[in-house]
């Protein structure tokens, strides 16, 4: 048998850019006092989001236990935060079994970085720094609420199920039988993965601001009316680029949003995963105020390179792995 496909699928001259790139992050953050960590890519427990799909490992070493190949290092690196070791900053690889194509990939780098002190609004901020550092234009701002009504002409936090199915209707989305009794957190996700967030970031980086309460996940909730989450996505040339939160630091509704996030699973036919202990323990010793946020790498590397294909700018994707 001949293996022709051995090469890697990005040029040298692509892969010495992505290391420049890397070298450029790396100053940044240390022009900045941000300590770079390196947490396990192999845990006991991972994210609970019915959305992310885990790889899951059994050790011979560990029989009967099981283990996650990390979607994220977000648990990891809060119990440092909660230790005292100041902003921190991690490159590295994650893994989520989802789909792949032009824009996934089952095993990807991720930026991900925590400044004490800052709210969703600095760190919007200081995340529009990094990217003119690295060439990009300024980033830009836009509500959830206003991009609704400007590209899916709906009130997200009004309109009820009927206006939503319309909604989708009117952009030429048709359903699927088994989404006909989809709520309305489902709806929303189906408009902003199909109509709004391809609209997002076409001159530029734009971070979709005030999301939802229902849709906080890890971030705090403000107050007002409606009440909306402190978190926010970063989006160039419709493609989600990062995801990010002014921290909740409150261990028992963390518990509480995570036990909600394991019965969802169990209403989607998925499998539960542990409750991350260790995590909500470092939030009960205290996780000092901080934001968060995690920015997909390659995608970065693609978008700023100009490139179409995540496959165009990592040595070897899956299909050559």
């Amino acid at each position: 048998m001949t293996i022709d496909d051995w090469r890697p699928g990005a040029t040298l001259q692509r892969l010495r850019q992505r290391a420049e790139i890397l070298e450029k992050i790396r100053a940044f953050f240390k022009q900045r006092g941000v300590m770079e960590v390196d947490t396990p890519a192999l845990a006991s427990a991972t994210t609970a989001d019915p959305a992310i799909a885990s790889v899951a490992v059994r050790l011979h070493c560990r029989p009967g236990s099981l283990f996650y190949l990390q979607t994220s290092p977000e648990f990891a690196m809060k119990r440092l935060l909660a230790a005292g070791s100041g902003p921190i900053y991690q490159l590295g690889k994650v893994f989520r079994d989802d789909e792949i194509g032009r824009l996934h990939q089952v095993e990807f780098t991720l930026l991900e970085w925590y400044q004490p002190g800052y709210d969703d609004v600095r760190l919007v901020d200081e995340l529009g720094e990094l990217l003119t550092y690295l060439g990009a234009p300024p980033i830009s701002r836009i509500a959830y609420r206003d991009a609704f009504e400007r590209f899916a002409r709906v009130d997200p936090f009004n309109a009820d199920e009927r206006s939503l199915h319309a909604a989708l209707r009117s952009q030429g989305i048709e359903l699927a039988p088994s989404l006909a009794a989809a709520g309305r957190d489902v709806l929303l996700d189906l408009l902003m993965s199909h109509v709004v967030g391809p609209r997002l970031g076409r001159a530029g980086p734009q971070a979709l601001v005030d999301y939802p309460a229902a849709q906080a996940a890890y971030a705090r909730i403000k107050a007002g009316t409606p009440s909306v989450a402190a978190r926010f996505e970063v989006f160039v040339d419709g493609i989600e680029l990062a995801n990010g939160y002014h921290e909740l630091t409150d261990a028992a509704e963390q518990r509480r949003r995570l036990e909600a996030q394991n019965a969802a699973r169990r209403s989607a036919g998925q499998p539960e995963v542990p409750v991350d202990e260790r995590l909500l323990a470092a939030l009960e010793n205290g996780l000092p105020d901080c934001a968060g946020v995690a920015l997909g790498f390659d995608r970065l590397v693609m978008w700023l390179l100009g490139e179409g294909f995540l496959s165009a700018v990592i040595p070897f994707d899956l299909d050559r792995a």
